[in-house]
């Protein structure tokens, strides 16, 4: 036991979490396996059920395995629970536990809280984190129960409503991308008020929490002359850029390919969900494979960006992202200033410099995946459905070419590894790395290189 506690006592805050997240992904493995989860007849290899796991963890929505086909309705349960543990956050589930158990929170705790939830300051953690988990399970409930009434207005049986509509909910909401039909939503295709839903709850759950904190304040008023910061305008602004830029390429590419023939309103609705789907929610109305290879590409740079920080998506981020494009920007030569004007405020040279960093690290990652797993299975999948399936997992999306049941265990892992740092952040993943690091005593003089 000693040793135990030493082991834990010499982590940093960035290994713990991903301690936390590993130690998730094995409960939800056991869950996983639990009597009655499978229906009867079923086997899955313990490969794919931990694939399972990790996906649900970090809500990403890829599996081998179709959820209809393998799973009981107890395990449609289960998976609903490792879905919200995943979508809320490991560490906030803790925190909600420790509240309830009455535990008191300590300072270390609080840093595990703060980093998971990529906030800078520990003030108000705590009662961020019960505002978080409340509106996720309000949009939760308010998105079940208009998706019930709706399928049992078209289909009157009131226990498949109520298990579609809760299932379709939460799985949107927290961007899990799993889904009980067997084929996404694309029976739902040219169902638009489904889709309106499914579209809202995505977004709720991919904007960023914060956001939706400083929406709902502002809302209520409860903050004298309240103006929202920077990030929120900032992750806000990147978001609709992206989402508006998502459709319009894709209803252009497509135009004469996969929505030829198509009335207007269909295909808008298609390029709307695509768009809207591509940030980390995974579910889709039409089958990926339908679309031109460059579509698919494209779709896999809004994968590799992905949602905003502090929501339950993956990739980059958006205000990463859009930190790399204002640099560009605000760019001028012989200077040594990194910060950036935006909206009346500066943006801290270090935030450019973690940006630069993230970006950096998510290109080698990536690219090294798609590397290894060519090299790994040979010539039995197409280079754009591999660096397709190798971004899914990093943006933790879920959207898929259909590779993934047929993959080696080798690179099931390699997408695994993918989805967990993909969940727990690369700034953690770069840190954790590292490692502890004293500050620099002396500096060597500075000389330049030639850039470019």
């Amino acid at each position: 036991m000693p040793v135990i506690k030493q082991f834990f006592r010499k982590m940093t805050p960035q290994q713990g979490i991903v301690l936390f997240y590993i130690f998730a992904i094995i409960i939800a493995f056991l869950m996983l396996n639990l009597p009655f989860v499978h229906k009867p007849g079923v086997k899955v290899d313990p490969i794919d059920t931990l694939f399972v796991a990790v996906s649900g963890i970090s809500v990403t929505g890829l599996t081998p395995v179709t959820i209809l086909d393998t799973y009981s309705t107890f395990g449609h349960f289960i998976i609903l629970i490792i879905l919200n543990i995943g979508g809320i956050g490991v560490m906030a589930i803790g925190t909600i536990l420790w509240v309830l158990l009455g535990k008191h929170i300590g300072i270390r705790e609080r840093q595990l809280i703060m980093l998971d939830n990529n906030r800078n300051i520990m003030s108000g953690t705590v009662k961020l984190i019960i505002e978080i988990v409340r509106a996720i399970l309000i949009i939760e409930a308010v998105g079940a129960s208009l998706l019930t009434f709706y399928f049992y207005m078209d289909k009157p049986d009131l226990k498949e409503a109520i298990i579609q509509g809760i299932f379709v909910s939460i799985s949107a909401t927290t961007n899990g991308g799993l889904d009980i039909t067997g084929n996404s939503l694309v029976p739902y295709s040219n169902d638009y008020f489904v889709q309106t839903i499914v579209m809202f709850l995505i977004i709720l759950g991919s904007i960023g929490f914060p956001v939706l904190m400083e929406i709902k304040a502002y809302i209520k008023n409860k903050v004298p002359n309240f103006r929202f910061s920077l990030f929120a305008k900032v992750t806000t602004i990147t978001y609709l850029i992206l989402f508006v830029l998502g459709t319009l390429v894709i209803l252009i590419v497509e135009h004469n390919h996969a929505f030829s023939g198509m009335s207007w309103h269909k295909s808008l609705f298609y390029a709307l969900f695509q768009s809207t789907t591509s940030r980390s929610a995974g579910l889709q109305t039409i089958d990926q494979n339908h679309f031109s290879e460059a579509t698919n590409m494209f779709m896999s740079g809004l994968m590799f960006i992905g949602s905003s920080p502090n929501s339950v998506g993956g990739g980059i981020r958006t205000t990463t992202f859009a930190i790399l494009i204002l640099f560009l920007i605000n760019y001028r030569t012989n200077t040594d200033n990194l910060s950036i004007k935006v909206f009346n405020r500066e943006i801290y040279g270090t935030d450019v410099l973690r940006s630069f960093a993230v970006v950096t690290v998510a290109i080698i990652l990536t690219f090294t995946s798609v590397f290894l797993i060519m090299a790994m299975e040979g010539q039995e999948h197409d280079l754009i459905k591999v660096f397709f399936e190798v971004m899914s997992a990093f943006g933790t999306c879920g959207l898929s070419m259909g590779i993934t049941p047929d993959l080696e265990n080798g690179s099931k892992a390699i997408l695994m590894i993918l989805m967990l740092i993909g969940r727990v952040g690369l700034i953690a993943f770069i840190i954790m790395l590292s490692g502890h690091r004293e500050a620099d005593k002396f500096h060597y003089p500075k000389e330049r290189i030639q850039i470019g």
